[in-house]
């Protein structure tokens, strides 16, 4: 199975990975609705995938850091991600922050969610107005790439280590 430009990019990282996540929800896939309805399963079983991937990256002495912004309280789908990290993001290594929206409001921020590799290499994530994924563009513009690495380091500045942060 081909590599896509996401996991190339993850795999060929030799220092970090941090994603900034600004949306309250994503698109409602089959995973989400199945938690909805009360099913609760093991994301690691679910997704292995991922535990591989990140976890292959921090041994190798990649940080792998994501930061979300929320808005509180919280949405369903970001109940769902929260209460999803520690068996899935944490599990693999990752470490996460969250930082309520309302201390972000004077933050200059991207307009779009997006992975920073290395300090280098923008991947921006593009969504519908329901949250699905409609595409992805990769920048390395040094202007671009410093505005979201100045953006990120200063999210995770603020916001709170998931094993601290208690969702409104």
């Amino acid at each position: 199975m081909p590599q896509t430009r996401f996991e190339e990019l993850f795999r060929s990282a030799q220092r970090s990975a941090y994603h900034l996540e600004m949306r309250d929800a994503y698109g409602l896939d089959e995973d989400y609705q199945e938690w909805s309805a009360g099913h609760r399963f093991d994301p690691a079983e679910r997704w292995p995938w991922w535990i591989d991937l990140v976890s292959s990256a921090v041994a190798r002495g990649v940080a792998v850091h994501r930061a979300r912004i929320v808005s509180e309280p919280i949405s369903a789908y970001v109940r769902y991600e929260y209460e999803l990290t520690s068996g899935h993001n944490i599990k693999a290594g990752e470490a996460v922050r969250w930082l309520p929206r309302r201390q972000a409001s004077g933050l200059a921020l991207p307009g779009n969610d997006f992975w920073l590799f290395d300090g280098t290499t923008v991947l921006f994530n593009h969504f519908a107005g329901d949250g699905t994924m409609t595409g992805e563009e990769i920048v390395t513009d040094p202007a671009v790439v410093d505005l979201c690495s100045d953006a990120f380091a200063v999210v995770w500045e603020r916001a709170t280590p998931h094993e601290e942060y208690q969702p409104a």
